[in-house]
């Protein structure tokens, strides 16, 4: 296992970065393609409106080009709605990731450099909500590049956010993940974060019910804890 580094994001980083936020987005496509076939209501209409097609026309094969239709239709609304996420996030944090997590203090982003390329990247900016009683930190963009996962180097960058929300005098720290992400359901619930509640993504599609899992992390007020682990920890 190579040895790795968390390091402050610099502009030099801004191509790697944009591209494993990327790549990541569209990972999430086929689970998401596989999650919404299972859907009750999209099952229904796999198998109910090729049956009806049939029963109107006495065609198998329409029947087939209509289940065909359908499954096409599915992927290409996955694909569509994770593309979405891409652009609509190129447009703002990640339009100027200097500009939006440099700028103010209370925020932050990092990298993971190993063998002098990114490999992986966290971001964390405070939550400006009036109503809230307690000083929270949302973390973001966290991306490990595929080949360097089971390193522990995911783990490691949500331990840099914690810490730096320690430093920073947050009293929680916040996040959200989908459903399909069962490696990150695992690592956050591991690492002590608790789900707060549940809401659906992709609203603009009444096909598409991707379920978003919100976390919570409560910062101990007065513990101090030691700095992160750099390079090749869990």
């Amino acid at each position: 296992m190579a040895p790795y580094h968390i390091r402050k994001y610099q502009e030099s980083d801004r191509k790697r970065v944009l591209g494993l936020f990327s790549q990541g987005m569209a990972e999430h496509v086929p689970a998401t393609f596989r999650h919404t076939l299972k859907l009750r209501r999209n099952l229904v209409l796999l198998l109910g409106g090729p049956l009806a097609v049939f029963l109107v026309s006495g065609s198998w094969l329409l029947a087939l080009m209509a289940s065909l239709t359908f499954l096409t239709t599915l992927w290409f609304l996955a694909n569509y709605s994770w593309t979405q996420h891409i652009v609509k996030f190129l447009q703002t944090d990640l339009s100027d990731i200097t500009k939006y997590y440099f700028t103010e203090r209370g925020s932050c982003f990092w990298v993971v450099e190993s063998e002098g390329q990114v490999v992986g990247t966290v971001g964390a900016v405070p939550v400006e909500e009036p109503t809230l009683q307690k000083k929270q930190v949302e973390l973001l963009r966290l991306r490990v590049a595929l080949e360097h996962r089971g390193q522990g180097i995911a783990k490691a960058l949500v331990r840099t956010v914690l810490q730096f929300a320690r430093d920073q005098g947050y009293s929680e720290v916040i996040l959200c993940t989908t459903m399909m992400q069962s490696s990150a359901l695992a690592l956050y619930q591991s690492m002590g974060f608790q789900e707060t509640h549940q809401s659906l993504g992709f609203r603009r599609f009444r096909l598409m019910a991707v379920p978003v899992i919100h976390f919570i992390y409560h910062l101990p007020s007065a513990q101090v804890s030691p700095a992160p682990g750099q390079g090749g920890g869990p």
